[in-house]
């Protein structure tokens, strides 16, 4: 035991992520917790167990939040304190160091606006070249549709249309983060169907009539693509028009806020973008949800003073 207490902790954190994450998360979150680990051998190189104490737990997160903002200091502080506490319950640490940790960060950077306005989004989309062959001009007025993640949007193929019943498929996602290939969607709820509008059916119809019915219809050649390229692409559109510089994740958010301003119900958008529950729907979108309830609450006074 007393040789236990008196490991690294960065090994004891090593061997915790081997045995407990290791094959039962994405590999995305793996990576995030491997970058954890990476910072651990930097910031503390030679704290042992035993010397975890709240003011040297306290101590490195202000060392890391130095150089990170604050919601990134709390993403690093909760994938350790789950090997932490851990460690409390094997004794190998007295007591839970991480209770009452302080969050601190750098002031964050200038943030993007997060959206466009529904005439924003007509202003860019009127300035996009959609040629008679599918480019990635395309692929922007898709996602503005759709509200697809990236990774869906490269996944689909033209088996996934049902033009007939003004349907898309969702139920793969493209690997563009590790070389390609298909894989399942974020999780189950993300499998799902999406109503696309009778122009996008016309416009799609004839735009891959033709394509190879289990090849992405984005993709050629070797398959990869980086999220930035695509970015640049949209950029340039946002720029002609003249209208705030946006991410195709941005164009996600647009499609979601157009939807509730338009009045469609939190359980349709939470569907239509495949959030696991309705609550993830309401922390992203709760700016806008909270303008909808002023609107409502206009509304009912005015049903009210009628009612005299």
């Amino acid at each position: 035991m007393e040789n236990d207490q008196n490991e690294l902790f960065h090994l004891y954190y090593k061997r915790w992520i081997t045995v407990y994450k290791e094959g039962a998360i994405r590999s995305i979150t793996m990576a995030k917790y491997l970058m954890t680990y990476k910072w651990l051998v930097k910031l503390i190189p030679n704290l042992k167990m035993c010397e975890l104490t709240r003011i040297a737990y306290q101590q490195m997160l202000n060392d890391y939040a130095q150089e990170h903002e604050r919601q990134t200091t709390m993403d690093f502080h909760h994938q350790i304190k789950g090997a932490i506490l851990d460690a409390v319950d094997e004794g190998l640490i007295d007591r839970d160091p991480t209770r009452k940790a302080i969050i601190k960060g750098k002031t964050p950077r200038e943030k993007k606006p997060k959206y466009l306005n529904q005439f924003e989004l007509q202003t860019m989309l009127s300035t996009l070249h959609l040629t008679a062959e599918v480019n990635w001009d395309w692929f922007i007025l898709l996602v503005a549709k759709t509200g697809m993640r990236f990774s869906e949007a490269l996944a689909l193929t033209p088996k996934d249309f049902d033009f007939a019943h003004q349907m898309l498929t969702i139920n793969k996602t493209w690997n563009y983060k590790g070389g390609g290939g298909f894989l399942p969607t974020k999780n189950q709820s993300s499998v799902r169907k999406i109503q696309i509008d009778w122009q996008t059916v016309i416009q799609f119809s004839e735009l891959i009539k033709g394509l190879p019915e289990k090849q992405p219809i984005f993709l050629t050649g070797s398959g990869k693509i980086y999220n930035s390229t695509v970015n640049d692409i949209l950029k340039r559109a946002c720029e002609r028009a003249q209208v705030p510089v946006i991410s195709i994740h941005g164009l996600r958010h647009t499609h979601a806020s157009l939807l509730l301003f338009a009045g469609v119900s939190i359980a349709s958008v939470a569907r239509r973008l495949g959030h696991a529950s309705m609550t993830t729907t309401q922390k992203t979108y709760l700016h806008i949800i909270q303008e909808l309830e002023n609107q409502d609450v206009d509304l009912v006074m005015r049903s009210l003073s009628g009612l005299s």
